[in-house]
């Protein structure tokens, strides 16, 4: 099992923003896409995962309890910030302190 199975921090820690074009139906959707309900518009040019952005933030896609057992409940459409997101980054670590989970 991926440690982002049982952690989820990244969801509750960072917005998300990204093309429209990677909504459901857009030109660079990947696999269904983001359903347009679950993001905001920020610009023209940028939506964001609702959720992302509140205080304290959640992805709206984000289903479990942090820490324990969690899933992204659009995996397969998730947007490209997400799929670029790794444990190797720093920003991970910087997660899982936010939410009191020990480093990788």
């Amino acid at each position: 099992m991926s440690p982002c199975q049982s952690c989820g921090a990244c969801c509750v820690s960072f917005r998300v923003d990204f093309h429209p074009a990677e909504l459901a139906g857009g030109a660079f959707a990947w696999g269904p896409g983001v359903l347009p309900a679950m993001t905001v518009p920020v610009t023209a040019n940028i939506v964001r995962m609702a959720g992302t952005d509140a205080s304290p933030p959640r992805c709206v896609a984000l289903a479990g309890e942090i820490g324990s057992a969690v899933k992204c409940t659009i995996y397969d459409g998730r947007p490209s910030p997400c799929r670029e997101f790794d444990t190797e980054h720093a920003a991970c670590n910087r997660a899982r302190q936010r939410c009191g989970l020990p480093p990788l």
